[in-house]
């Protein structure tokens, strides 16, 4: 791929990372970020990941470095972010994921 090719993009790239995150983990926009050389880009990773709708990227198993749902207000409805995570087996208080530590898939992992 070229510079120029638009399927190069980093938003791109943010949604190919977050394709490969396995049914029932989580992981962080700082991690995609790490992974992909821009380690201080979370929050546009957290762009790409709001702008993913109809993408087929499952932007649910994506939460904050401490496993806060940030970025539940751009799914429809309130608690459609949660409750995918809990079709998953996630458990929460509050907003917060419990386990965090344990269902973290960091994006080197096979």
């Amino acid at each position: 791929m070229t510079k120029t090719d638009p399927s190069d993009s980093f938003f791109v790239r943010c949604y190919a990372v977050s394709q490969r995150i396995p049914y029932g983990k989580v992981t962080s926009y700082g991690a995609i970020a790490k992974y992909l050389g821009a380690a201080r880009s979370a929050r546009m990773v957290g762009w790409a990941i709001n702008k993913s709708l109809g993408k087929n990227v499952p932007a649910h198993r994506v939460v904050n470095k401490i496993g806060l749902l940030t970025g539940k207000h751009h799914f429809d409805g309130s608690n459609l972010m949660k409750q995918l995570l809990e079709n998953e087996g996630h458990k929460f208080n509050g907003d917060q994921l419990l386990n965090f530590n344990e269902v973290f898939w960091t994006p080197t992992d096979t």
